[in-house]
């Protein structure tokens, strides 16, 4: 998938565990390991920003565009 989840760093630089983030973010853990994993087929604005105000960061920042093309040969 072109759009990378970087939810993980984020994490690790706040020094927090997944569980802590959904509890605060107030999604469920298994939604939450569904986006950080970058399964996720959409997420809500209302979600992101959640996520971004716990974590104290940009949309770029968990975020982030890959160019499919660039990973061929």
């Amino acid at each position: 998938m072109p759009i990378a989840v970087d939810i993980d760093v984020m994490l690790a630089k706040r020094k927090m565990s997944v569980g802590e983030l959904a509890d605060r973010v107030g999604i469920t853990p298994a939604n939450l390991a569904v986006l950080k994993n970058g399964r996720a087929k959409a997420v809500r604005f209302a979600t992101l920003a959640a996520l971004c105000e716990v974590l104290e960061c940009q949309p770029g920042d968990l975020l982030r565009w890959e160019n499919a093309d660039a990973a061929v040969g």
